[in-house]
């Protein structure tokens, strides 16, 4: 059984390597079907890691608050109201002043909301660093201890800030592990001083490294955390902030009273609040943004967004991709099938005479049929095989060229290979049963 089977394998090959550029043009097809699976695996799996990534980055329980220029249309809207109700213009000045995102309104959403399991607020500027003869304009960030768990980040080495440090506004500091490779290459920086802006900052802590995607960062707008510098928010507000901690026309304001003026001044820029269960991220961000505008007067001042829905969503965009690359390969499969079949056929037809001698020998029907269907799963394999060494470069030219994280898996490997080696089969069988079913004695007859 075995030999005859060697037998066929062995006519087979002959065959196939006696037209080896029809064998080619034929398997052409499932080269590109079983490279588009490739690269299709490829892609929706690392999409997927990616995804998985960004969501344990930004945390899928967060809700982000950020200020933001007060919308014209809105402001329009609410102005006609207010003139409805109160044509007194002194008071309709009044309710339109907003003193901007602020640590009050941090503590007010942690006292007052009860889905709320932790929040943090920021306050970022950009200062000239400098240690010895080396400096860089990096960012420093004001912020609480809840920073730290809220966006997964680690204490590498040092410690983090003590309640101490923290009310009193000590000049302290946690660096990013990106910041101590660039100042302190040889040198254990905890305990060293650097000069951050007009204050010089004692060094607490390093942070561990935190691996950020240029794709994340774009799309989610996230910073690289490894270069900045942390500081106590307290800190912030007495070293680097005014003494007034709000402004009215972009000028110093001494008085006890905030001001009325056409500016709004932000005393935080970025409000990040983790809610005990992600399926009141929606409520919780609704109940947030209502006591947001009580507490500015009505004045939409601020964004509030939802990483976890921006994830969600980009998901989405991306399943459409790969059933769209799905699609193709689904195609390019079905079209190198109807190929294999319809070259096949037409062997067939050539090969009538061949045929006829093989059956007049001894040679049984499925002898006839193994030899046939040989010959396809041959194709199918060879084109399977180069289609993959075509879909692991694709898979890697994008990962590198386009920033698209690709991984390419054995089980994908895998699956291709069974893609390819079903398709021959299936489109070999009507070609090899047809040969077998032949009328020798009219085979023979054939020229």
């Amino acid at each position: 059984m075995l030999d005859r089977n060697f037998n066929n394998l062995y006519i087979a090959l002959d065959s196939l390597g006696a037209n080896r550029l029809r064998s080619f043009l034929t398997a052409l097809g499932i080269i590109f079907g079983v490279a588009a699976v490739i690269a299709m695996l490829a892609i929706g799996r690392g999409a997927q890691a990616e995804i998985l990534d960004q969501m344990k980055l930004v945390g899928v329980n967060n809700i982000v608050i950020k200020p933001k220029a007060e919308d014209k249309k809105d402001d329009d809207q609410q102005k006609q109201s207010e003139d409805k109700e109160n044509n007194n213009k002194s008071s309709n000045t009044k309710a339109r002043f907003s003193k901007g995102l602020s640590v009050a309104d941090a503590q007010s959403i942690q006292r007052m909301i009860p889905t709320v399991a932790a929040i943090s607020p920021e306050m970022i500027q950009e200062k000239d660093v400098i240690y010895g003869s080396k400096s860089s304009k990096l960012k420093i960030v004001g912020i609480e201890p809840a920073f730290f768990s809220i966006n997964n980040i680690r204490i590498g080495a040092g410690s983090s800030f003590n309640q101490h440090q923290l009310l009193s506004g000590d000049g302290v500091c946690v660096i990013g592990s990106d910041v101590k490779r660039k100042f302190f290459i040889a040198e254990d920086p905890i305990g060293k001083t650097i000069k951050c802006g007009v204050q010089w900052l004692k060094i607490i802590g390093v942070t561990e490294e935190k691996a950020i995607s240029k794709t994340t960062k774009d799309n989610l707008g996230i910073r690289d955390y490894n270069l900045d510098i942390y500081i106590p928010i307290q800190t912030s507000l007495i070293r680097y902030q005014n003494p007034s901690l709000y402004l009215g026309a972009g000028e110093e304001n001494w008085g006890e009273q905030p001001q009325p003026g056409n500016k709004i001044f932000h005393q935080l820029d970025q409000l990040v609040i983790q809610v005990h269960d992600a399926e009141s991220l929606s409520e919780s961000a609704t109940i947030i943004s209502r006591m947001l505008r009580r507490r500015h007067n009505d004045v939409l001042d601020f964004e509030i967004t939802i990483p976890e829905q921006l994830l969600k969503q980009q998901q989405k965009t991306k399943d459409v991709f790969n059933i769209v690359l799905s699609a193709i390969a689904g195609i390019s499969l079905l079209v190198g099938g109807i190929g294999i079949m319809n070259i096949m056929l037409a062997s067939v037809l050539e090969r009538t005479r061949e045929i006829g001698i093989r059956l007049a020998l001894g040679a049984q029907k499925k002898d006839i049929v193994m030899q046939f269907l040989f010959e396809s799963v041959l194709i199918s394999l060879t084109g399977g095989i180069i289609g993959v060494i075509l879909g692991v470069s694709g898979a890697y030219l994008v990962d590198k060229l386009a920033d698209i994280h690709t991984i390419v898996s054995g089980i994908s490997i895998f699956i291709s290979f069974v893609l390819a080696s079903a398709v021959g089969l299936i489109f070999g069988i009507s070609p090899a049963r047809k040969a077998a079913h032949k009328n020798p004695i009219e085979c023979l007859r054939h020229d």
